[in-house]
């Protein structure tokens, strides 16, 4: 039977096929972006205690207030922004969820929505099935996957209905600046474009750097959904709890659709996450440092190896350019790289429409225990 498929270059994803590969050939797994590490005891002894205490019905369609509360809080203390709890705080099944509920609730049929190129692989499948057509836009790789603006405006059209950014970004660790709000503003002032922020590496941004969030700025938080997760900050991705800040009238919509996808979200988890951001604000505040070190450790561990570092100011993956090594495709290096070294990545390539021809890069996850990134560092010097 011939099925007509709303997603029909969609296939399983490389994160899947690669955490699959390393399990096969008991490879040290720096692929899918996750930590190998738990979150805080204190974090996991309150959503004990929550369960406990009889918190495992539905919460709120909008998430419970108490967390709603901590996030608006959180929001005002890092980036100046007052925002209403009830109106413009919307707790969700992870990130994911929320970008998706983001799309759907403003873009339309035959729209187009502006992705910038290397960018996560959920973004065009939500846009795809929605209606509408993701314009690429490449990031200048010469000058370490900056936005080129004047790109950007020349890809906007009258049906140009969204722009999406992500900062810090994922894979390459880019990290937006204040001129780059600057730049977004203006392009978008007076047009009726929306901006869909991806912010889910908010708190790890590095050497003292500010992360730079839509929300510090007063004109593009007007018209933006800024996302963001309690998985990355907390080391618990597998409790997919996330969140989007927009206007009052942004979330209105983005609650319509909200509401049929999950209707609401673990509740244990944010009983537990609201706790915790009231009692230790420190964890998130010292993730810069926690992850620097990581990043730095890394770094260090690969000297002597034949890979090109790329610099990381953000987020905690790090890609390398392995052309010294091989004349391959990335997806063919990065199997064979476990096959015969043991250590799995991602390759770059699948973060494009169109890879850069010549390119030659692959990303490693360095959220893993001091151990793990050793013994990964130890095989791929040996290449």
């Amino acid at each position: 039977m011939q099925i007509q498929t709303k997603l029909p270059k969609v296939g399983t994803t490389i994160f899947t096929v690669m955490s699959q590969l390393a399990a096969e050939h008991q490879a040290v797994n720096l692929g899918q972006g996750f930590p190998d590490f738990d979150g805080p005891q204190a974090l996991r002894d309150a959503l004990s205690a929550a369960m406990a205490a009889g918190k495992n019905q539905y919460a709120p369609m909008t998430g419970i207030p108490a967390l709603r509360q901590q996030i608006a809080a959180k929001t005002q203390a890092l980036y100046g922004r007052t925002v209403d709890a009830d109106a413009e705080v919307t707790v969700t099944s992870g990130a994911t969820e929320a970008l998706f509920a983001a799309i759907a609730a403003v873009v339309r049929a035959g729209e187009e929505v502006i992705v910038l190129d290397p960018c996560y692989d959920s973004y065009e499948p939500a846009i795809e099935l929605n209606g509408a057509r993701a314009v690429h836009v490449p990031l200048d790789l010469a000058a370490d996957f900056a936005v080129d603006w004047q790109r950007v405006r020349d890809a906007m059209t009258p049906a140009t209905r969204m722009i999406i950014v992500n900062t810090p970004h994922n894979p390459c660790g880019a990290v937006f600046s204040a001129a780059d709000l600057d730049a977004l503003a203006e392009l978008t002032r007076g047009s009726g474009v929306f901006v869909l922020s991806d912010e889910v590496y908010e708190h790890i941004v590095f050497d003292g750097a500010a992360h730079q969030s839509v929300l510090r700025h007063a004109e593009l938080a007007e018209r933006s959904f800024v996302v963001s997760s309690f998985g990355k900050t907390y080391h618990c991705t597998g409790w997919k709890v996330g969140y989007c800040i927009a206007p009052p009238a942004l979330s209105a919509e983005f609650r319509k659709v909200h509401q049929y996808l999950t209707f609401c979200t673990f509740s244990p988890a944010q009983w537990a996450l609201a706790e915790v951001l009231e009692r230790d604000p420190a964890h998130y505040r010292e993730l810069p440092a926690f992850y620097q070190a990581k990043r730095d450790r890394f770094r260090a561990l690969l000297d002597g190896s034949r890979f090109r570092l790329l610099p990381v100011a953000g987020a905690y993956f790090q890609v390398v350019d392995y052309s010294a090594l091989s004349d391959e495709d990335d997806v063919a290096y990065c199997r064979r790289l476990v096959r015969e070294a043991g250590v799995a990545a991602i390759p770059v390539s699948a973060f494009y429409e169109t890879p850069p021809a010549a390119s030659r890069l692959i990303r490693f996850c360095f959220a893993k225990t001091d151990a793990v990134l050793e013994q990964a560092a130890e095989r791929l010097r040996g290449l």
